[in-house]
């Protein structure tokens, strides 16, 4: 059945969900932490390890449709579990592979089970609230993932001292049982019943594309230039202050991703995306400025992170009012979008580092981000109707 819970109960409830997400975001952020040693461990380029991002992402892209559009009748507790799992094992593959093929085939498993989980926790939380209080329960899963941002990277740097890259990983494989676990504390959960063929249809639904489109230009944006970010600040930042460097943008999340729950119910999710999308292009575009001063890459990259998490909510939102007859798919679909758009930006980035050098990473982020807004600001044309004759 599906609930409506009261905001009292709402929070508590969404608690494991926000857990779960927390773990596979830090797994992502702890990633990019630990590119180098990895790197060095097994014996490949750095923008040969960062393609590790980029198979995650396409797997996560295809899988999280398909797998929606298969289970939609489903309860939610079985998937969320299955996809715990199934991430569990993946991770457990990496923090044990000795060659970059087996860290690239058990980062594939880890990236199914994460798409089985994900766009579950996301539905779940939209169904689960009115629509008064949609924005903030939708805000509180995100917080998991930019809670991660605040910690993941910090964790692995520091955390790599002492255990070392496979012990970070190691460590990632245990949260994600603790999520497993968690999920049966959630209500059991299905989602409206709708046929197979109205929830494939949701995939070409222009609406629904342009929303997406929006979410893929964006991501790509940020990730040209953050995957690599060691690179595009070590001549002003050392290895040392990274950590904090990262956190500082992470806190910028945070607090850009509470708000941004707050706006979307207040404002609307097409002002707060407006909002959002212009932040975060003026924060790529100062740091192509700032990367030589390190309190000016602190600041710009605490904006952006407060500007770049106040885009996920408004798009789910967006989502949930286009594609309210399957949810899961649309959201499943949007993560699809962030995860594509990670992976061409890891690829793009890589492209750039390896022609042009790092200093022109934040420049070719800020001009992917402005057709990224130009995007989210053009209106659908109105249907034309053919005069009848008199």
């Amino acid at each position: 059945m599906m609930l409506r819970q009261s905001s009292n109960n709402l929070y508590r409830s969404l608690l494991p969900l926000a857990v779960g997400t927390f773990v596979l975001g830090t797994d992502g952020f702890v990633l990019s932490g630990l590119l180098p040693l990895i790197a060095a461990d097994l014996h490949i380029s750095v923008s040969t390890a960062g393609q590790l991002t980029t198979m995650f992402a396409w797997t996560y892209a295809i899988a999280s449709p398909l797998i929606a559009a298969a289970t939609g009748s489903w309860d939610r507790r079985r998937l969320l579990g299955g996809g715990a799992a199934l991430f569990v094992l993946g991770m457990i593959g990496q923090a044990a592979a000795e060659s970059f093929g087996v860290m690239a085939a058990a980062r594939v498993v880890a990236a199914i089970g994460a798409a089985a989980f994900q766009a579950n926790a996301f539905a779940v939380a939209g169904v689960v609230a009115d629509d008064a209080h949609r924005g903030r329960a939708l805000s509180i899963v995100t917080a998991g993932i930019t809670l991660s941002s605040v910690a993941g990277v910090p964790i692995g740097i520091f955390a790599e001292r002492w255990i070392g890259w496979r012990g970070v990983l190691w460590g990632i494989a245990v949260g994600g049982a603790v999520a497993a676990a968690l999920v049966l504390l959630l209500p059991r959960v299905t989602l409206p019943s709708t046929g197979l063929r109205d929830r494939i249809g949701v995939l070409t639904r222009p609406a629904v594309l342009r929303v997406l489109i929006v979410t893929t230009t964006q991501i790509t944006a940020v990730y040209t230039t953050i995957v690599y970010l060691p690179v595009v600040v070590a001549t002003s930042v050392p290895q040392s202050m990274l950590a904090w460097l990262l956190l500082a943008m992470g806190v910028g999340q945070v607090i850009g991703n509470a708000q941004a729950g707050r706006a979307v119910d207040r404002y609307g999710p097409q002002r707060t995306l407006t909002v959002g999308l212009l932040g975060a292009l003026a924060g790529l575009a100062l740091l192509g400025v700032a990367v030589h001063a390190a309190w000016a890459v602190f600041v710009v990259l605490a904006v952006t992170g407060l500007f770049g998490a106040a885009i996920l909510v408004p798009q789910q939102h967006r989502l949930f009012g286009i594609a309210h007859d399957a949810p899961t798919v649309a959201l499943g679909l949007n993560g699809s979008a962030i995860y594509l758009g990670a992976g061409i930006g890891s690829v793009v980035g890589a492209t750039v580092l390896d022609s042009s050098g790092s200093q022109w990473l934040p420049w070719t982020s800020a001009l992917i981000a402005c057709l990224a807004l130009a995007l989210a600001l053009r209106k659908a044309r109105p249907a034309v109707r053919t005069p009848v004759p008199a």
